[in-house]
Parts: structure tokens; C-alpha cells; sequence
């Protein structure tokens, strides 16, 4: 009930009470709070021993906690057999382990992908011996397949413009 409260929030509220109620009444308020506290948890637990002598024998067992939505929902996974089958099949080691696997073959493809694009660069008369110097000074090898966004492309057609459209503007 009080987890969340620090201690200079303590501190800071029981100067707070001397200032309000004095030190001469503070005794006093700290007595009748604590005897309003202990009939609030006698009224509670009087009223859930009423609730399960009407309830019957079958409900004696019965407890409040499990009214609580997430501790009915927790329960009931942990103890119904129909979900330890589920729970066994969701193995976190097996599924790991096939995220590894996926992730070793995704490799190979990467690599197989890299002998492609040096096989289409060989088709297409591109010079794949100039350009893996410089994939290796960058450091990475897939820049010998991938333009170099960062270079102007030669412009093959300098009379060529896009359509101009006086309606559009």
C-alpha cells in the first residue's frame, strides 16, 4: 500500500501533521486513526467470512485474491491442463536455436548474393577488379554491387528534359 511512498514523503508528512494538529493533539489523532484502520479490516474480514458461510462448503477454500483479473488469468494458465501443452511447445531454447539457424543461413545467402552480383557485373562487362579495391578500402563488400549515391551520375542526354506541362502549373 505504501511501496511507492519515499521516506522524505514520510518525513515531509509528519511535519506536516505537528504543523496541522500541534504536538499536543497528535497522540490523540495518531490513536483514533490507527482504531478507525483496525474496524475497516475488522468490517472486512467479518463481511468475506459472511461471504463464504453463505457461499457453502464447496467455497470454503474460496479466495478474494483470486477475483483480481490478473490473478484469475495466472492461475488459471499455471494449473488448467489444456495450456500445459501450449506452455511445452513454446520452448525458448528450441526457438533460439532456429533464430540462430536462420540467422547462419541468412549469411549464406548474403554470400550467395554477393557471387550473383559479381557474376551479372561479369555479364554485363562491368569491371568487378576495379571495384573491389575500392569495396575494400570502404570496408564493406557490397559496395562493389550498389551505385554510390553520393557520386553525380554522368549525364548520357543533356538536351533531354522532362515534359513541360503549362496546364500542370
Amino acid at each position: 500500500m505504501f511501496n511507492d511512498i519515499g521516506p522524505l514523503e514520510i518525513l515531509a508528512l509528519v511535519v506536516l501533521a505537528v504543523i496541522v494538529f500541534g504536538p499536543e493533539k497528535l497522540p490523540k489523532v495518531i490513536q483514533d486513526t490507527a482504531r478507525f484502520i483496525r474496524k475497516v479490516r475488522e468490517f472486512s474480514d467479518n463481511a468475506k467470512q459472511d461471504i463464504r458461510n453463505e457461499l457453502g462448503p464447496e467455497f470454503k477454500d474460496f479466495d478474494f485474491e483470486d477475483l483480481n483479473p490478473k490473478t484469475f488469468v495466472r492461475k488459471q494458465l499455471l494449473e488448467n491442463d489444456d495450456f500445459k501443452e501450449i506452455r511445452g511447445s513454446l520452448d525458448l531454447r528450441k526457438e533460439i536455436a532456429d533464430v540462430a539457424d536462420l540467422k547462419k543461413d541468412f549469411g549464406e545467402v548474403t554470400d550467395l548474393k554477393k557471387e550473383m552480383a559479381e557474376v551479372a557485373d561479369s555479364v554485363h562487362g562491368r569491371d568487378t577488379a576495379a571495384a573491389a579495391p575500392l569495396a575494400s578500402a570502404n570496408g564493406s563488400g557490397a559496395a562493389s554491387t550498389t551505385p554510390d549515391l553520393l557520386k553525380k551520375r554522368p549525364d548520357t542526354k543533356g538536351d533531354d528534359h522532362p515534359p513541360f506541362d503549362a496546364d500542370a502549373t
